[in-house]
């Protein structure tokens, strides 16, 4: 018995495809049973198809199929199962591939993006669809081709001209649309569905840790303060460092979120079609309160004058409308940090200053994720000792 299970087991074999003179054919054998005894035939696939990336996703689908009844014992030899894909034969030598059959011409790349784009729009936010849509929409326009017969070289592309971060977002995005696409019988396969991109460990936003120390913080504020061109925006500065908001919930911040003893944080500024716009609700949560420490109300103190509107926002550009983070970050930001020969990094450290400021405090992480609005398994995991400079060992003796 122990014989028999071996050599049944050994009968299944893998299923294959290969070039034969520029053309995918698929490869395996299967034991049957002739006169009494069982016997390994090979099966040949003439597919007709040219070796293309386009061409081995196709030709893949027919491999999997197969490979599944192999392992089942379930192939189907009359071979009728899987003739919708391609031409099969059962013979003991490679046949004769017959000409390339003609194929429906698939559409190239951006004319997809676009009718997917215009299909997601109503179902995703304004900020969305231009930050991400329209961006991924850019970065389509210089792929240098747009066939999805050149899945490999656009994948190798966006390797070499993105961050992996970036290149696996789009990546991920074009997935989505030729899915889509195949769903819409817009196009006949998905080139990219098994592409995978890998992304190092905190190379997002929220995740890429790296605080001032106090001493830095307390040199940039001075430096805003004193300096001709961007004292303007100072108070804006303080309150990113000494509430760890997001740039997006402190811009959206009206006199009538300001409590008698708590911010509360209840919209944000977005980026739309039209500019930057208010959006109800935070980015991970609908609300959140933060309360009014000295430093914070120190702040407000300085902002309010006598007739200040409740519906007036607290911080305002130099011209009278919403900050623009991105335009803040690009001149003022980076300008200052030159001045005061601070490392660079980017504004969104402000956050991260704050909460690895509370780390070092001891304060509990599940309170600090209620200020800040993100969860104590974030903090745990990415701020417990960052700012390194302010630690020192205990006393071990």
């Amino acid at each position: 018995m122990y014989s028999k299970d071996r050599q049944a087991k050994g009968s299944k074999g893998s299923v294959q495809f290969k070039n034969t003179k520029g053309r995918l054919q698929i490869v395996f054998s299967y034991p049957v049973q002739e006169n009494g005894e069982i016997k390994r035939k090979r099966f040949y696939i003439s597919t007709g198809y040219d070796d293309t990336p386009l061409n081995r996703q196709r030709v893949g689908d027919t491999v999997r199929s197969i490979q599944r009844d192999v392992d089942y014992g379930e192939v189907d030899l009359s071979l009728n199962k899987y003739r919708p894909t391609a031409s099969l034969t059962t013979v003991s030598s490679i046949p004769p591939t017959s000409p390339n059959s003609p194929t429906k011409p698939q559409p190239l790349l951006d004319a997809l993006w676009e009718k997917y784009s215009q299909f997601k729009k109503p179902q995703i936010s304004p900020s969305t669809y231009v930050k991400d849509f329209t961006k991924h929409k850019n970065h389509i326009s210089r792929f240098p081709s747009k066939s999805l017969e050149d899945a490999i070289v656009i994948r190798d592309h966006l390797l070499t001209n993105l961050t992996p971060d970036a290149a696996k977002r789009c990546l991920t995005q074009l997935k989505a649309c030729c899915s889509w696409a195949m769903e819409e019988g817009l196009t006949e396969l998905n080139p990219f569905l098994t592409m995978k991109i890998r992304v190092p460990k905190g190379s997002s936003e929220d995740e890429d840790v790296n605080p001032f120390t106090k001493t830095e913080r307390d040199l940039i504020i001075a430096t805003f303060t004193n300096d001709r061109y961007y004292k303007y925006y100072t108070n804006y500065v303080k309150f990113l460092f000494f509430t760890g908001a997001r740039p997006s919930e402190v811009i959206a911040l009206q006199w009538r979120h300001v409590g008698e003893s708590v911010l509360k944080f209840r919209q944000s500024v977005v980026v739309s079609e039209d500019g930057l716009v208010l959006k109800d609700g935070l980015k991970t949560q609908r609300k959140r309160d933060f309360p009014i420490t000295p430093e914070v109300q120190a702040i407000l103190d300085d902002l309010k004058d006598e007739t200040y509107d409740l519906e007036e926002f607290l911080f305002r550009s130099p011209k009278g409308k919403f900050v623009d983070q991105h335009n803040f970050a690009n001149r003022a930001w980076r300008s200052i940090l030159e001045k005061c020969g601070v490392p660079y990094r980017k504004s969104y450290q402000c956050r991260h200053t704050f909460i690895s400021l509370c780390v070092e405090a001891h304060i509990n992480s599940t309170a600090i994720g209620r200020w800040t609005g993100t969860s104590a398994e974030m903090i745990d995991r990415h701020y417990g000792a960052t700012n390194f400079t302010n630690l020192r060992p205990p006393d071990l003796t």
